[in-house]
């Protein structure tokens, strides 16, 4: 499964960071800047006078204090306003500060997400990588209230996100099924739990470009948890046929996983809602299945990661369904060419960004493009971590390979530009052009002589599309 080619994996999708807003009461706000929450003082209007009270004639009614008074006025402000907001102490939500906190997101503020204080612009930048998280968990629960109300019995929705315009021919077909559990006693990662599916170890270390050296019981823990994967992938390849829905394919990922003890490593990781990833023709990555049919001509990429004892294990490959055109044989078969010939050229003291130059000079010489949005990782109890490996040439990969580095090369390969845009869903990721994509990945452990692919076949030396 790619990461973005950025420090964060937010992931595996792509958050829109633009905060738009103004200051109240400050001029006009820089982007990226938050909003206050009160407007500027202004002089308080006089309480209306209260009619005076009804007594016999015979009575000289008591003057009223001005306690009296000022307890039987109205507040000058309304319940609720951003002036009464001002008079309720906020503490800031970054985390160790205790400042007073008169500052929200303007993105939280108009997503309706309520809290979002921040004391000041360093704390609000400094959060921001964890409260962008907020966001996105808001924009997905909105777009659930909307599929709850169509029924799994009627008819399906292949326009979920009004006003969207498509790069291709390809639609979704909502409602997504409900989330699959996975039973208790298997071990899961950290995030598998967490409400904005964060991993707090990757959190850790992010920004960091040290890349670990695995011990001999860290390498044999990959080879176990790779060869499962494979296990996984194989199942679904023989699932990949014209009127099967990329969600019964998901399906049975699913329990392939759970009948081998292992977590599928997609499910919540950022909240993602499947156990796998199936992309169709102009999907380059991290589509989500769902109730549509393959379709004869299609070609499907279906990426496969899962969890055991600790590590994960990543691969994918591309499929046809049925017979598919010239474009599309030359397409898949010259794809799986760029990431071999990157393999061989994996050894000691090979610099990561040469990968990139190996895949782009081959795409290139049979007429295709390489995306540049989505690169390989390192990889092993974290599902993504150093090192980044971009696919394409005159990259800044950092990095020099070395003995016990295990990471995994999957090129995205285009047949128009490899430019790519995000469907609303947050996770879609499609070319610009609405040409197709294909992609294929493994894991490979750097050796003392070249590398070891982890995710191999073992009953075959060649991909499934070569069967087909």
């Amino acid at each position: 499964m790619g990461s973005p080619h950025s420090p964060l994996f937010s992931g595996l999708n792509r958050l829109n960071t633009s905060l738009l807003g103004r200051w109240r009461g400050a001029g006009t706000r820089r982007p990226g800047e938050l909003r206050m929450t009160h407007r500027r003082e202004r002089s308080r209007p006089e309480p209306p006078p209260s009619p005076p009270p009804s007594v016999p004639p015979s009575c000289s009614p008591a003057r009223p204090s001005r306690r009296q008074l000022r307890a039987a006025a109205p507040p000058p402000w309304p319940p609720g306003s951003m002036a009464a907001a001002v008079e309720t102490r906020r503490v800031c939500e970054t985390a160790g500060c205790s400042s007073e906190a008169k500052l929200q997101c303007p993105t939280c503020l108009k997503l309706g997400i309520q809290g979002s204080y921040f004391c000041s612009q360093e704390c609000f930048k400094g959060s921001w990588a964890t409260h962008k998280l907020l966001h996105k968990k808001a924009k997905d629960e909105k777009a659930k209230r909307e599929v709850s109300s169509w029924s799994l019995e009627g008819d399906v929705n292949t326009n979920p996100w009004s006003g969207y315009r498509y790069t291709g021919k390809l639609r979704p077909h909502y409602p997504l099924t409900p989330t699959r559990p996975v039973p208790s006693y298997i071990q899961r990662p950290d995030y598998a739990d967490h409400p904005l599916g964060m991993s707090e170890s990757e959190q850790a270390l992010k920004g960091t470009s040290q890349i670990k050296i695995l011990s001999p019981e860290d390498i044999e823990g990959m080879r176990v948890v790779c060869r499962l994967a494979r296990e996984v992938l194989d199942v679904a390849a023989m699932m990949v046929k014209p009127g099967v829905t990329t969600e019964e394919i998901d399906h049975a990922v699913h329990l392939a996983c759970i009948a081998r003890n292992c977590y599928p490593s997609p499910l919540n990781y950022y909240n993602f809602p499947k156990s796998c990833c199936t992309s169709v023709n102009e999907v380059i990555c991290h589509g989500i299945p769902d109730r549509r049919p393959l379709q004869e001509g299609d070609i499907v990429n279906v990426d496969i990661t899962v969890y055991r004892n600790g590590y994960h294990g990543d691969l994918n490959e591309t499929f046809y369904v049925g017979e598919v055109d010239e474009g599309a044989r030359r397409l898949v078969q010259t794809t799986y060419e760029c990431l071999m010939q990157a393999i061989d050229a994996v050894k000691p003291g090979v610099r990561y960004r040469e990968l990139g130059n190996i895949i782009q000079k081959h795409a290139q010489a049979n007429g295709f493009s390489v995306v540049r949005s989505y690169c390989g990782h390192g990889i092993h109890k974290l599902f993504h971590t150093a090192p980044n490996v971009p696919h394409y040439a005159k990259n800044k990969a950092v990095g020099v390979m070395k003995p016990g580095h295990v990471f995994t090369i999957e090129p995205m390969i285009c047949e128009g530009g490899w430019q790519d845009e995000t469907w609303p869903d947050g996770w879609t990721a499609v070319t610009r052009d609405g040409k197709r994509s294909a992609q294929f990945e493994h894991t490979l452990l750097v050796t003392d002589t070249g590398c070891e692919i982890l995710t191999r076949r073992l009953d075959s030396i060649h991909p499934h599309f070569m069967t087909q």
